[in-house]
């Protein structure tokens, strides 16, 4: 059988796909960033992180679930984000 990975869908739910997250994401900071961004990897060696962690499929999953882009390893998509936020309505 082949191996199967958890990854949360646009949903918020979390399910198996055959295919590994090309993102990952802290569940209670609702971010989400690249596998090696190194502020997620710093947190990791610490020892913490680990038991929050979450995998995305794709960028538009992970905003669609409700999570923000890193500012350490997406800033562009991050300085997007916050001038979306941060604009009147």
């Amino acid at each position: 059988m082949a191996e199967a990975y958890a990854l949360v869908g646009a949903d918020g739910r979390t399910y198996l796909s055959s295919e590994p997250g090309a993102l990952g994401g802290h569940r209670r900071s609702r971010l989400y960033g690249r596998l090696d961004c190194p502020s997620a990897l710093r947190a990791i060696a610490r020892g913490g992180y680990v038991r929050q962690r979450v995998f995305f499929a794709d960028e538009a999953t992970a905003v669609a679930a409700g999570y923000r882009p890193c500012a350490v390893c997406l800033p562009a998509e991050y300085g997007r984000w916050k001038a979306e936020r941060c604009r009147p309505k």
